[in-house]
């Protein structure tokens, strides 16, 4: 997994647009650095490129 470094309060800010969940850092199933969704129903995980967290709908993955 890539070494991303995301201050703690960017992830105590940031909730899954769809769900409106927490979200936690994560590994896709390639090992690139993620944030997935902690929610029960409809888990989403959103990419993190170059060290932004990327939370469009479009670009999630169904976990």
């Amino acid at each position: 997994m890539e070494n991303i470094q995301l201050d703690p309060w960017v992830t105590d800010i940031l909730r899954c647009p769809v769900s409106g969940a927490t979200l936690e850092r994560g590994e896709g199933p390639t090992g690139e650095p993620e944030l997935q969704s902690t929610a029960e129903d409809n888990k989403l995980a959103y990419p993190i490129r170059e060290g932004i967290p990327v939370l469009l709908v479009e670009e999630a993955r169904e976990m």
